[in-house]
């Protein structure tokens, strides 16, 4: 299926990192992109779709993704979200802060507003904490394989080996 990174779109759109957008046109104008970017996506026919945290934040982006998809969420506890995010090399170039926190207190903050509004809108949930690339996938897949949310089975998978 096709792929499709929110982000990535955002970037090669406006030329700018997000980091970049954010800073020279604030938040709003990347939040505007960003449903521009879902509303056109989401007219695409069986793809994966990778939003931005907050892209579910908006009530029309999360209106839209879970009219037309499968909204799954891949959670982990937050000394493994701050590990990742510290270990991605584009991370400090494209990533935002939120706060003037460290990372470790911005993580727990912004968690605290969004995890109600991911558990409440995800079809499916699960815990990347420590778990491989792999194992994520095979759950991922296990879930679709009995999915029936669109009146037939998901058959996007097959096992990892």
């Amino acid at each position: 299926m096709p792929f499709y990174d929110m982000d990535e779109l955002i970037e090669t759109r406006t030329g700018r990192s997000i980091k970049e957008t954010v800073a020279e046109n604030g938040w709003a104008y990347f939040r505007e992109r960003e449903r521009e970017i879902v509303r056109e996506i989401t007219a695409f026919q069986r793809s994966i779709i990778a939003t931005g945290g907050g892209a579910v934040m908006d009530e029309g982006n999360a209106a839209i993704l879970k009219k037309h998809g499968i909204l799954i969420w891949l959670n982990a506890d937050v000394k493994t979200i701050v590990s990742r995010i510290q270990g991605d090399l584009n991370s400090k170039e494209r990533r935002p802060s939120f706060s003037q926190d460290d990372i470790i207190r911005e993580t727990e903050d912004v968690l605290k507003i969004r995890m109600p509004v991911y558990d409440r809108l995800a079809d499916f949930s699960i815990d990347t904490t420590n778990k491989n690339i792999d194992e994520i996938v095979n759950g991922i897949c296990q879930f679709l394989s009995r999915t029936d949310r669109f009146g037939k089975k998901e058959s996007a998978c097959q096992e990892v080996p």
